[in-house]
């Protein structure tokens, strides 16, 4: 396994099991969340929800080639109105939230109305088509909810992680990949990292660097890390596109 050392707070790292069907990225923000939730005097509550909503964004920005943006929206009829995050190919992030009044300690879900509420990726290309997938919010947490968009509507085996601490966001992804050759010989490999991963506590995915992260995972397997990828709050808006996919909802 290579080494990465990123040269901002704010970074994805993407690896490969060079073995596997499988790949992976890790992100850690710091500067942008502190961005963000210095524009609004946030409840401690949405705070964290913006950090895990801006992780998942440069996370799922990370699994695409294409140039433009990916906006993440859970929207809804409760006390919690929006959560949006989006993420440019360039690695630009920003996010917003509205909400009413005093908000109760209750799972997304609840917070965005139950039933009401939904979950919409949308991939707005610099030239091409927009692609919007919506799917009803289904989980007690933003991980868990896209990961049941992903096998709704992509069939692509995905897990996420995210977490919120000491000012910092972070997340982990992995992901399973077509059948290609012998890489699936190991039919156990999916179910193995997935748990391997759920013993990663949350002090270690925000502090640790990359490589120590996969190696006290992933010791056993032949891990491909790439160098590490800048990311960066977006001082320049697109409100317009936004606004475009907001009403598409």
């Amino acid at each position: 396994m290579c080494t990465d050392t990123p040269a901002s707070s704010d970074f994805r790292s993407k690896f490969l099991f060079e073995d596997l069907a499988i790949r992976g990225e890790i992100v850690r923000l710091e500067a942008t969340v502190a961005e963000v939730l210095g524009k609004h005097d946030y409840p401690t509550q949405l705070q964290a929800l913006l950090g895990e909503a801006l992780v998942a964004a440069a996370l799922l920005t990370g699994t695409l080639k294409f140039e433009g943006l990916l906006i993440l929206q859970a929207k809804g009829e409760g006390p919690l109105n929006l959560l949006m995050a989006e993420c440019s190919n360039g690695g630009q992030l920003r996010a917003i939230a509205r909400w009413d009044g005093t908000l109760p300690d209750e799972p997304l879900a609840n917070l965005l109305g139950g039933g009401m509420s939904h979950l919409a990726i949308t991939i707005d290309p610099a030239n091409g088509q927009r692609y919007q997938g919506i799917v009803p919010l289904d989980g007690l947490s933003l991980a868990e909810c896209i990961e049941h968009y992903f096998t709704q509507s992509e069939q692509l085996g995905t897990r996420l992680w995210l977490v919120t601490g000491g000012g910092r966001a972070a997340g982990i992804l992995l992901q399973e990949l077509p059948e290609a050759g012998g890489a699936r010989r190991d039919t156990d490999a999916w179910n193995r990292v997935c748990r391997l991963t759920d013993t990663l506590t949350a002090q270690e995915l925000l502090g640790l660097p990359t490589e120590t992260v996969l190696n006290r995972l992933f010791h056993q397997e032949d891990v491909r890390l790439f160098d590490a990828e800048p990311l960066s709050f977006a001082c320049s808006c697109s409100d317009a596109r936004t606004r475009n996919a907001l009403r598409s909802l």
